[in-house]
């Protein structure tokens, strides 16, 4: 099973790949990390964002996308091309979940992560992302 975690920052989308086989978790080198979209208000790049999207999750067999959960009011609330984006992303073929961070944040508290981000070739920024994906693999 491989597991594409999303984390939703402004107008990227921001990507980590989780695969498992016989019990063990890989984090496959990807060299996409990020995809971003300009201008949202656009069809042609709102299109080509969600044709990217697409092609990644052909691309890397992902069976399933998990996008980290923002709060839609208050003082930490995603902004409106964030939104666009995540429905685009729901529109994919493969089943796609939405994770709440208190979901992520228990899960990591009962399965602690165990991946070194910089062994497994992995940014700062991807971090989210990577444990929305590690979330959703323990749940």
């Amino acid at each position: 099973m491989s597991i594409l975690g999303i984390e939703l920052k402004a107008s990227d989308a921001v990507l980590c790949v989780l695969s498992s086989r016989m019990g063990l978790v890989e984090i496959p080198q990807i060299k996409q990390r990020k995809i971003a979209i300009n201008d949202s208000d656009d069809q042609t790049q709102v299109k080509a964002f969600f044709n990217a999207i697409k092609q990644f999750v052909v691309d890397h067999k992902i069976t399933k996308v998990v996008i980290k959960q923002r709060p839609q009011k208050g003082k930490f609330a995603g902004g409106a091309v964030g939104f666009k984006l995540e429905s685009l992303i729901q529109l994919l073929d493969v089943e796609v979940e939405i994770l709440a961070s208190n979901t992520i944040k228990k899960v990591l508290k009962d399965s602690p992560c165990t991946v070194d981000m910089k062994a497994a070739g992995l940014k700062q920024f991807q971090e989210g992302a990577m444990f929305t994906a590690w979330a959703e693999q323990y749940k």
